[in-house]
């Protein structure tokens, strides 16, 4: 574990870099976090990914009010979410895939 008050966190507006403290304080691993917006072959990829996202739901023979209601959400959390308005994290995505009856690799290209 690492003390993350130590952690430096860089004033650039929509990228944040994060440095984390490794191997004690003799050396530091430097990360960013954030997507290319130019990066086509990320947003096609993302896209095909909405795809499976609406496929899954259809196949499961759910709507998006049904869907949302089992979650708990909104009806326009799961629009969005197909939409690409929101983006899905992991949890999110194992929740829906066990909803949907769908392995997590349905989901990849």
């Amino acid at each position: 574990m690492f003390d993350d008050s130590r952690a430096a966190i860089l004033p650039i507006p929509y990228l944040r870099t994060y440095t984390i403290p490794c191997f004690g304080n003799l050396s530091r691993i430097e990360y960013t976090l954030s997507v290319n917006a130019k990066d086509k072959l990320y947003h096609r990829a993302y896209k095909r990914f909405l795809a499976r996202l609406v496929e899954a739901r259809k196949q499961a023979g759910l709507t998006q009010v049904e869907v949302a209601r089992r979650l708990g959400k909104a009806h326009s959390f799961v629009s969005k979410c197909e939409l690409g308005e929101r983006r899905v994290d992991f949890i999110e995505l194992q929740q829906l895939a066990k909803m949907y009856r769908k392995d997590i690799s349905f989901f990849r290209e």
